[in-house]
């Protein structure tokens, strides 16, 4: 029985730019390098894009992006852009490679600033939606059929959402599945009957009845395993975990970890990898493939429903409580140490966030035709597709004052920094003065 595997890699780091200055400051923890975003790339981002495994001839530099799915975080993608143009080159070529390949590429979108949508107004949700897909267009030459959700926070407002903005499927951890049915049958709860997560499921709008979206869950403890075991260090141990897996002819047994995983988190597993997909698996048999591919060749027939409440995600067991409250999730802190300080900073930012939005429309109103929705548009502002001065042209009508154009600017520049203060990482960690919370503030 052939065995059809998807190694999905959710690549992200915050925007680290100081905000004055649009550059990042140094960062000595990340010694030897100069920031933290330079020391991935070294140990992670770069190698995974040129990885030397031994062939029968010698050596072969791979590109593991081109047998990955992934996806990239916009904020990232601008960076390697700039800093690291070979690398950001061959991440953009592999998926081109893998759209010639199966007629599906292997790259997904992911909502812009990396915000846990759940928590976000509807505005803002739809929004970093519109500017990720944007992006994704813009760096990757096609639409996107997936998108990932940041720490795959997802409910049914968000999930509606996505159909909405025309996306075809998503990825889930498995516990973030309510209940689920076979085509027309009954529901079975999840504690009762877990999910089958090799195969996708169709998760229907809730107010508009026909309009689905698919919905892949991976495999909860392999992804575990691969994160925090060395898994991902011998090829053979890789490819040995998915066929243990394996259920049916027609399943997909399909992991999601941070990309980061591989040669940051865990050293060397960049080279394991490599030689998994490239190597290991040919000479099994095993096909490597991705979700898009996947599911155009086997379209969902059951149903899914989320758990029930106001969000879940794959980092927090409590839902979304890890970006809101002291749930109990932590990572680093020390013995006795409480993350109380989420709840105040979060009500904070949204007082700001509130001042914020009321500013723009009370200003905005009368320069822009459609304030918010020369919002949704100045994405492309931001991603270099168009110029300021030719876009600020389109949506004030023509406003020539230099003033009110500069008002304008003002304005738009305000947004984008109030939904970049709801970057994730903020919350994640266990200290309110980490770098990651005080670069929100």
């Amino acid at each position: 029985m052939a065995v059809r595997i998807a190694v999905h890699a959710h690549f992200y780091q915050p925007p680290r730019e100081n905000p004055w200055t649009g550059s990042i400051d140094e960062q000595p923890d990340a010694a030897p390098f100069h920031d933290w975003n330079e020391r991935i790339h070294a140990e992670s981002y770069g190698p995974n894009a040129f990885a030397t495994i031994p062939t029968v001839d010698g050596e072969a530099t791979v590109n593991n992006f081109e047998r990955m799915s992934f996806d990239v975080g916009p904020t990232l993608m601008a960076w390697l852009q700039t800093e690291h143009p070979d690398t950001y080159r061959r991440i953009v070529e592999a998926d081109r490679a893998s759209v010639e390949r199966s007629g599906h590429g292997n790259a997904m979108a992911q909502a812009f600033h990396h915000t846990i949508l759940p928590l976000a107004t509807t505005r803002d949700i739809r929004t970093q939606l519109r500017w990720g897909l944007a992006d994704f267009r813009h760096r990757f030459g096609r639409e996107a059929e997936g998108l990932w959700l940041p720490e795959t926070a997802a409910n049914d407002a968000v999930l509606a959402m996505l159909i909405e903005e025309g996306v075809r499927f998503t990825i889930l951890a498995p516990r973030q599945a309510g209940a689920w049915r076979e085509a027309e049958g009954p529901w079975h709860d999840v504690t009762d009957e877990p999910i089958d997560v090799q195969v996708p499921y169709l998760y229907e709008h809730p107010n508009e009845p026909g309009r689905t979206l698919a919905v892949f869950f991976y495999e909860g403890d392999l992804a575990q395993e691969i994160a925090f075991s060395q898994l991902g260090a011998s090829a053979e141990r890789f490819i040995d975990a998915f066929e243990q897996r394996k259920k049916d002819a027609e399943g997909l047994v399909m992991v999601a970890t941070d990309g980061e995983t591989y040669g940051h988190h865990q050293k060397f597993t960049d080279l394991g990898l490599a030689y998994a997909l490239f190597v290991e698996a040919e000479e099994r048999g095993v096909e490597v493939t991705n979700p898009a591919t996947y599911l155009a060749a086997h379209p969902p027939t059951r149903n899914v429903k989320l758990v029930a409440g106001a969000g879940s995600s794959w980092s927090c067991v409590h839902g979304v409580g890890r970006w809101m409250t002291d749930c109990g999730c932590s990572t680093y802190g020390p013995e006795g140490w409480n993350q109380s300080w989420r709840g105040p900073l979060r009500a904070g930012l949204e007082v700001v966030r509130w001042a914020a939005d009321e500013t723009f429309e009370r200003l905005g109103s009368p320069i822009f035709v459609d304030p918010w929705g020369a919002r949704d548009r100045y994405v492309d502002v931001v991603i270099g597709a168009t110029s300021l001065e030719s876009f600020l042209e389109s949506e004030t009508a023509g406003l020539s004052d230099d003033a009110a154009l500069g008002r304008a600017h003002v304005l738009l520049e305000m947004q984008r920094n109030a939904m970049s203060m709801f970057t994730s990482c903020g919350w994640f960690f266990y200290d309110v003065s980490r770098i990651e919370t005080v670069q929100i503030l």
